[in-house]
């Protein structure tokens, strides 16, 4: 079954890459381009991650959770907690 039609990648092919260590819908399509096209794949990807104990870090479910990329997501500490960025950072800003 096709889990990605923009780049016919296969559930298969999704669940190789599960298999080698990736981890988050990002990881996924770094190995196979499933998810970097139109984007109405990434749910079943994630849940392809949920079915295989995949688990993402923190950073990438509030990513997840605000609609973000992984990398537009706060910094945050072993808990969960969002990290404050520099005190530069906010006056250049």
């Amino acid at each position: 079954m096709y889990v990605c039609m923009c780049h016919a990648v296969t559930e298969a092919q999704v669940k190789k890459e599960i298999d080698a260590g990736a981890n988050t819908p990002r990881q996924i399509a770094r190995g196979c381009k499933a998810g970097t096209d139109c984007g109405s794949c990434v749910r079943r990807i994630q849940a392809l991650l949920g079915e295989h104990g995949a688990r993402p870090c923190p950073t990438a479910r509030l990513a997840a959770k605000l609609g973000l990329a992984d990398s537009e997501a706060e910094p945050q500490d072993g808990a969960g907690a969002p990290v404050a960025p520099p005190a530069r950072a906010l006056r250049a800003a």
